[in-house]
């Protein structure tokens, strides 16, 4: 059984494109965690996008379950996570002009960048994650810098006809992300058809989803969209 993270970015997105305040990603949350969510999971873009500072401040006060923030490691942002303290900061690449995240952060190549923002996230006792492609060579860079946790981007297995090699990739590493001693979760693109055999891998403990619940809320609710993934993702 892996434990489910709901992301709620879309919620926010919905709100920021009238600038208003409602739908609210805060009451997202409530009802998500009513649903059965482990976890909240939001994405603090550089250009505020659609989750803002405020939210990320209401969700620390209010969530049960574990906070987990996603964002680019970027001074200004970094500070912010400093302050607001979220149980797991995960680590991911972040471009303006894409619509969603479009790949995993490529750690090996950027050890020298991330290894303070490392440091300095543990310092103050928040668990620290990688978002990565499938590859072993970001798993051991992960590794290398101390990381608590690798998320592996499922973005190609959602997309590609061929599922079994996507899958098998990923199988390979989460085996060697756990050989390593780290945390394994996965996300990107998982939805209600397809999430099944990546809970299937045993080393995968958690799983984060948004789009597919949030879609899938307009028409029956979140809490009833968040009990439907939970049934599956047990």
């Amino acid at each position: 059984m892996a434990k489910l993270g709901v992301n709620v970015d879309h919620v926010a997105a919905v709100r920021q494109a009238r600038l208003g305040k409602e739908p609210d990603p805060v009451v997202a949350a409530i009802l998500a965690e009513i649903g059965g969510a482990d976890g909240i999971v939001v994405h603090l873009r550089e250009d505020r996008r659609h989750i803002q500072e405020r939210d990320l401040r209401l969700l620390r006060e209010i969530v049960k379950g574990h906070l987990n923030l996603e964002m680019a490691a970027e001074e200004s942002v970094v500070n912010i996570a400093l302050d607001v303290k979220p149980d797991t900061v995960t680590l991911v690449p972040e471009r303006r002009n894409e619509l969603t995240t479009e790949g995993g952060l490529n750690v090996a190549a950027n050890l020298d960048t991330l290894e303070p923002v490392v440091h300095a996230l543990h310092d103050v006792g928040i668990i620290v994650s990688f978002f990565v492609d499938p590859e072993p060579a970001q798993i051991k860079a992960a590794a290398r810098l101390l990381a608590d946790r690798v998320e592996i981007h499922t973005g190609h297995y959602a997309d590609t006809e061929d599922q079994a090699t996507a899958l098998h990739s990923i199988q390979a590493a989460a085996t060697l992300a756990e050989r390593l001693n780290l945390g394994v979760s996965a996300g990107h693109g998982l939805n209600y058809r397809n999430v099944g055999p990546i809970v299937r891998i045993r080393e995968i403990t958690e799983l984060n989803i948004g789009h597919s619940i949030i879609a899938h809320a307009l028409f029956v609710g979140i809490e009833q969209a968040v009990r439907q993934m939970r049934v599956l993702t047990r």
